[in-house]
């Protein structure tokens, strides 16, 4: 078996994830796993597909034929599993917003080698008045060589320098 992971954007409207699905499906493709969401009227996803490798080319062929319905697929061929050097760790961010806290959260993880395995963000007003309020929540793949405690203290010096509530936990 061959594995691909296809990237996904389109204008959303019912039927895309049908339409991929369906692709898939008729070339021998077997979908294993996929994140998808809705943006501002446009439909992302991403997915990890495995093809017999008799049906591989036809499956790609196929998959970049989508474009004549509006659904852009970038193709990147033969992904691996990569053996587990990290543990997952998940993070909440709750602070005042302003330019430049992903930046910075991320480049403070990124000096740790901690990876960012899934970020969702959203500034939504204070329940109390009409400040707006970042909200992140991520899924971090911590490197097994790193204590907790260490990436816990460079976070929460972070933190403090811009004002905003951080929390980890243990994903297992």
């Amino acid at each position: 078996m061959d594995h691909l992971v296809i990237t996904i954007f389109a204008p959303d409207k019912p039927g895309q994830v049908e339409r991929i699905a369906q692709c898939i499906a008729e070339h021998g493709g077997n979908w294993l796993e996929g994140r998808m969401s809705q943006l501002a009227g446009q439909f992302a996803g991403i997915l990890r597909l495995s093809v017999p490798a008799e049906s591989h080319e036809e499956l790609i062929e196929a998959l970049q034929g989508l474009s004549a319905q509006g659904i852009r697929v970038l193709i990147a061929e033969n992904a691996i599993e990569e053996s587990c050097t990290w543990k997952p760790i998940a993070m909440e961010l709750v602070g005042n917003d302003r330019p430049g806290i992903v930046r910075d959260i991320t480049r403070l993880l990124s000096e740790q080698g901690v990876n960012v395995e899934r970020l969702i963000t959203h500034v939504r007003p204070a329940p109390m008045s009409s400040e707006q309020l970042f909200h992140a929540e991520a899924i971090l793949g911590v490197p097994l060589t790193l204590s907790l405690d260490t990436l816990q203290e460079c976070l929460e010096n972070l933190a403090d320098e811009l004002m905003v509530e951080l929390k980890l936990s243990d994903e297992t």
